[in-house]
């Protein structure tokens, strides 16, 4: 039977200008972070920045937001190797892919689609935020870096680097995992649960 992975993943995407409506714009991955988990140990971690195909230059509120700038992005992979190093990573497990939010695989699927590159690799799709928000009953989904202050930590480098970003989701996952095993506990027994006080007090009556 094949092992368990777990592959947590997050990307930043390009962005439109506010002021500008680009047309058949669509969000592209241009910074990739993965963490491949196996038995509770970090496998591998990776990070590249990604060409974008269809609207390879950069906005200006993408650059200031994300702080990437046009040049990293112009070195970065292709999507296509993208794809490679996702199925090299996959080879051999049953792997549960793990990300905050569901826009991350929802892009990369539809960035496939676009550049007709076949997306072939099989998992469990697992969106932490869902896990978080059910968890501890909260009404709305929470940001990845709140989440993690909520838990009375810090996140793991910067905030939307991609890396990053993929390190502090794991690094939630197994304090929510912590919880659930918890608080799924039996509660231990009490003395009175081990000794039948009745008898006891009998004896002395």
């Amino acid at each position: 039977m094949e092992k368990q992975q777990f592959l947590f993943i997050d990307f930043e995407f390009t962005m439109p200008e506010k002021s500008k409506n680009f047309k058949g714009f669509y969000p592209e991955i241009i910074e990739v972070g993965i963490v491949a988990v196996v038995d509770d140990l970090v496998k591998e971690q990776f990070s590249s920045y990604v060409i974008p195909n269809r609207f390879p230059i950069l906005s200006g509120r993408c650059k200031s937001f994300l702080h990437i700038s046009q040049q990293q992005v112009n070195n970065g992979i292709s999507l296509l190797t993208l794809m490679e190093k996702l199925e090299e990573l996959s080879q051999g497990f049953q792997n549960s892919i793990i990300t905050w939010g569901n826009m991350d695989l929802k892009v990369l699927k539809d960035n496939c689609l676009k550049e007709n590159i076949p997306f072939t690799i099989e998992f469990e799709e697992i969106d932490l935020s869902m896990e978080y928000k059910r968890f501890f009953g909260d009404q709305n989904q929470t940001g990845l870096w709140k989440a993690v202050r909520e838990y009375g930590r810090e996140g793991t480098g910067i905030h939307h680097r991609a890396l990053d970003d993929a390190l502090t989701t794991y690094h939630i996952y197994k304090l929510v995992e912590k919880d659930k095993r918890y608080l799924g506990k039996p509660k231990p027994p009490t003395i009175g649960d081990l000794i039948d006080l009745s008898k006891v007090f009998n004896k002395f009556a």
